[in-house]
């Protein structure tokens, strides 16, 4: 073989050799732009899922019903609004720690719509709501399961109070439009 020959055999081996590596490093880089995409949420589908490809496949297809949505942000109008209602459930509490709680649930699934999040089934709304608030999900998630506990008058004041915490993180960084303390997402 002449020089030019081993050249362009060498040029194609260097080729090959790096679309092989990058390859290789494709699954890992979606890998990491998922996980830092979904934080926490990322490990619970993973540990939910039958594998990693299964896991990062329903991550993607939330991301692709995400980018449908008519999501606006909240007015500075409707934002103070939402920030009295929020601060009566408080006050509420005191007197009727299960009814503010009830409020809370449902002061949060408006703020959802408000937004344009649709009213579809609780599992499809955490899904949704985990491309952009994948941070507070997990507390919203135990939030609404003393809420729900509570309606069957199985939940302590204590309870109560902690799902207000909960609710309350959830529903400010439904106000903020997914910023507040949430990481930013591209």
């Amino acid at each position: 073989m002449s020089g030019t020959a081993w050249g362009v055999v060498i040029i194609v081996l260097v080729v090959v050799i790096v679309l092989l590596i990058v390859a290789a490093l494709l699954p890992r880089m979606r890998s990491r732009r998922l996980k830092e995409r979904f934080g926490p949420e990322y490990d619970r589908t993973l540990e939910q899922a039958p594998n990693r490809k299964a896991a990062e496949q329903d991550l993607a297809e939330r991301q692709k019903r995400h980018e449908q949505l008519q999501l606006r942000e909240l007015s500075d109008e409707e934002k103070r609004r939402y920030q009295a209602d929020w601060t009566h459930i408080q006050e509420r509490f005191i007197d009727d720690p299960a009814g503010a709680l009830g409020a809370a649930d449902h002061l949060v699934t408006k703020a959802m719509a408000d937004r344009g999040y649709p009213n579809d089934s609780y599992d499809q709304r955490l899904a949704d709501l985990s491309v952009e608030h994948a941070r507070p999900l997990g507390r919203f998630r135990a939030a609404h399961d003393i809420a729900s506990r509570a309606g069957r008058g199985g939940a302590s004041t204590e309870d109560m109070r902690t799902a207000i915490v909960d609710y309350r993180e959830l529903f400010t960084d439904l106000l903020d439009g997914g910023h507040s303390g949430t990481a930013q997402h591209n």
